[in-house]
């Protein structure tokens, strides 16, 4: 009699390879502040590592509480990482006009001048929903992604430039995993705490 095979979290999809502006779907077996049930853009990619930013976690803290002249920003901070976490980072929507900011999408630029960014703000040349800042970023080591994504840890996929930037991310993971069919469909609906389950 043949047995089956009742393991319906081995994805059984092609994996789409990491690179920069692509990002990465915790699997739901993945613990931990920072990366449970987390969404990661990936803002640089290399043999030498690379480096990201948790989309859909947030703190209680404002950046206008943190940064000075900062006035009446709206927008959440992000909890962006575990490496650096006392350090301030940024994404936005306004292209060359921070200068010094790397394109990682269409339309999603990562850093660039921040007393520049800081005036636009100020000045209400730019708006809150056109930057996410973050605290602290997420790093991996060369070849430690590619280890944790064939272990199955990180699912890597694409999401539009608009969902990147959007300020409602409270069930980004689950449709993310759902949009993707197949055995993620599965994982998105599998309990934060299997023993309540």
């Amino acid at each position: 009699m043949k047995k089956l095979d009742f393991n319906i979290f081995k994805a059984s999809l092609p994996k789409m390879a990491p690179a920069k502006g692509r990002i990465l779907i915790a699997d739901p077996f993945l613990r931990g502040p920072y990366f449970g049930r987390s969404i990661i853009l990936l803002t640089e990619y290399s043999e030498q590592g690379a480096v990201g930013f948790v989309l859909n976690k947030t703190n209680n803290l404002y950046p206008d509480e943190l940064i000075e002249e900062l006035l009446s920003f709206k927008g959440e901070l992000h909890i962006g990482g575990p490496v650096a976490a006392d350090t301030l980072y940024f994404i936005h929507t306004l292209g060359d006009k921070v200068p010094g900011s790397l394109q990682i999408t269409d339309n999603v630029w990562w850093g660039g001048d921040f007393e520049q960014l800081k005036r636009m703000l100020n000045n209400r040349k730019a708006t809150y929903e056109q930057v996410k800042f973050f605290a602290g970023y997420s790093g991996w080591s060369p070849k430690q992604l590619e280890r944790e994504i064939e272990e199955n840890s990180w699912v890597v996929t694409q999401i539009d430039d608009q969902m990147i930037m959007s300020n409602n991310m409270d069930n980004i993971w689950k449709e993310s995993l759902e949009s993707l069919g197949d055995v993620y469909k599965s994982w998105s609906g599998f309990p934060e705490d299997p023993s309540f389950n």
